[in-house]
């Protein structure tokens, strides 16, 4: 391998690591980083020539890495998830997908001229929008409830069935160029179709067989995955062309709806080879791009886009949401979001590659024409929808809610009277009684490692903006602190004391130095709060008034309370610490432990 191609490769990596931090770092959609460093290296300096770095292994490269993202998307399609879904997800998976691909197919054909067979597959492929898109919007956005939900759940399903619908239209397209007519290119697709379900279910079949039998150790669940997959995808694309994408898509949905398996770490594998494979391809296919051809789509462009996101989403969610409990506000904003990803984006190249080869000429604009839906989309929506949500009236308040390192007693007491005020709270805890206890109370929790991509992935963080690590634990609650630093922000980031053998004091204090503000007090440990709720102590809200100011509360309490938080009149939360920025008015709301006796230390900060 030359020095050039080599150098190629290892800025891809790098390039693509560094534009997904960006995308973290600023809470944008990493696709326009991507897609920006691909074309300033591509077609801008021409330093990056994709086809010349990989020659005939460019094809067969995006081929197992769009397989790859398929298979990992459709290992999160559950079977159950659908018919208990609210009747306007289901219409938008279903008549919603059938509205966007009838009339992306008519507008493209009728305002580009493209054959009918290349406008129905752009169709088909702008079915697809994506929870990789949608889920940095939406913590943006911050729409309500309702809003939210169904965004999450139509980009989650809407990912693996709109891709399925995409392979289904492409290997039709296929099938029609035999001889014979209509009935032999029908037989075609026929086999195609069967051979893609019986090898996608049989790599399913066995591959749970050998997890439920654990003939496959853990620490080779992953490599055994990635390699099945790609034996699974090259097989039946032997046995019938174009069937590969079909057959590991069902092998996902096959294993994602088969009991008794535990598939999250092959899901948090899969879920980083993606991203590490999706950096690679959108940089990739960006450098393949030619700016002329951005040009030569000209105007009629344009208006296809414009049709996309004016005329098709607002129909569509409007039909599919009569009868709703859905607001006509909300439905509005539902009908602006809807931006496309990375799926999109690797079947449109994978496909126009194929069919150019096949002789369908049109077919390479329809790159072009995707990563112009993807830009505009993104862009449009990412810099419209916030103001958009607030001019509705359907944006939630400012992240107030907590997320709350343990679902221990002492937790558990404090997230009840944080919910009885309204205020939003989520428990974590890798305990799974204390958990169950918590959920019984009614309180929102998740067990797991709350510092994993599991968490990450499975954690509904809408309306959280602050973090409480109130586990027993010094070196999670740090590890947590730090975790979560940049989803926070650091002013919003609080740790409870615990105390500490002398024996570890040194290593306890290094570690308490990076875990946010001190909650409570100074002296205020986890095992005082835990011995006081033991000795009765109860949790109280207590309202300020003109005539009973904040000092009179302090005056009347003494010292049988521990002030924990305070509200405001504008419903925002603010958490004691040992060095409060802030005094209670006339209106704020008090809340504190408080207990017949106790004693707290006389260094405690108000």
């Amino acid at each position: 391998m030359s020095e050039h191609a080599m150098l190629s490769l290892s800025f891809i990596l790098l390039a693509g690591m560094l534009c997904q931090w960006i995308a973290w770092r600023v809470k944008f959609p990493a696709i326009i980083f991507l897609l920006a460093a691909g074309i300033v290296a591509g077609p801008v300096t021409q330093w990056l020539n994709p086809d010349e770095l990989f020659g005939d292994l460019l094809f067969p490269f995006v081929s197992l890495a769009v397989a790859v993202i398929l298979f990992e998307g459709s290992l999160t399609l559950k079977i159950q998830d659908i018919p208990g879904l609210e009747r306007v997800i289901r219409n938008l998976i279903t008549i919603g997908a059938f509205i966007t691909w009838m009339i992306t197919a008519l507008a493209t054909r009728t305002l580009l001229d493209f054959s009918w067979s290349v406008s129905f597959l752009f169709g088909a492929i702008m079915v697809v929008t994506g929870p990789t898109v949608i889920m940095p919007l939406l913590r943006t956005v911050r729409p309500k409830e309702n809003v939210a939900s169904t965004l999450q759940w139509e980009g989650i399903l809407i990912d693996p069935l709109g891709a399925i619908l995409a392979v289904l239209v492409f290997e039709f397209i296929v099938s029609g160029g035999v001889e014979g007519g209509f009935a032999a290119s029908l037989l075609i697709f026929g086999k195609m179709i069967l051979i893609g379900i019986l090898i996608g279910a049989a790599g399913g079949l066995l591959f749970g067989f050998l997890l439920k039998k654990y003939l496959i150790p853990h620490y080779l669940h992953n490599i055994s995955a990635l390699a099945l997959v790609c034996v699974v995808f090259a097989v039946s694309n032997v046995l019938e062309p174009e069937s590969g994408l079909l057959s590991v898509t069902i092998m996902g949905i096959w294993l994602a709806n088969s009991k008794g398996l535990e598939l999250d770490d092959i899901l948090d594998f899969k879920e980083s080879l993606s991203i590490l494979l999706i950096s690679m391809l959108f940089i990739i296919l960006a450098a393949r791009m030619n700016i002329s051809e951005f040009i030569d789509l000209g105007w009629p462009a344009l208006a296809v886009f414009a049709v996309i996101q004016f005329v098709i989403r607002p129909l569509s969610v409007h039909l599919c949401a009569l009868g709703s409990k859905l607001t006509m506000n909300e439905r509005h904003l539902l009908s602006w979001i809807a931006p496309r990803g990375i799926v999109a984006a690797a079947i449109s190249a994978l496909f126009s590659i194929r069919l150019e080869y096949l002789g369908y000429q049109d077919a390479a604009q329809m790159v072009p024409l995707t990563f112009l839906v993807i830009i505009g989309t993104v862009l449009l929506q990412s810099m419209t929808a916030g103001p958009l949500a607030r001019f509705l009236k359907v944006a939630e308040p400012e992240n107030e809610g907590f997320l709350i390192l343990g679902a221990n007693r002492v937790a558990q007491v404090i997230a009840e009277e944080l919910k009885k005020n309204n205020i939003q709270t989520l428990l974590t805890d890798q305990n799974w009684s204390a958990v169950t206890e918590a959920k019984l109370k009614g309180l929102a929790a998740y067990w797991g490692n709350p510092v994993s991509e599991h968490a990450e992935r499975n954690m509904d963080l809408m309306g959280i903006g602050n973090l409480l690590a109130m586990s027993p634990h010094v070196e999670l609650n740090a590890l947590a602190a730090q975790y979560y630093r940049l989803e926070f922000a650091p002013a919003n980031i609080f740790t409870i004391r615990n105390s500490q053998p002398n024996s570890g004091a040194s290593e306890a204090k290094a570690a308490f130095r990076y875990s946010g503000r001190i909650l409570f007090g100074d002296s205020i440990t986890y095992q005082d709060l835990e011995q006081l709720l033991q000795q009765g102590a109860e949790m109280k809200t207590t309202l300020l008034t003109d005539e009973f100011t904040f000092e009179d509360y302090l005056e009347q309490q003494g010292t049988a309370r521990v002030s924990l938080f305070a509200i405001d009149t504008n419903a925002a939360v603010h958490v004691f610490t040992a060095q409060p920025d802030f005094t209670p008015k006339a209106g704020w709301k008090i809340m504190a432990l408080a207990a017949k006796k106790m004693i707290v230390p006389s260094s405690e900060s108000e």
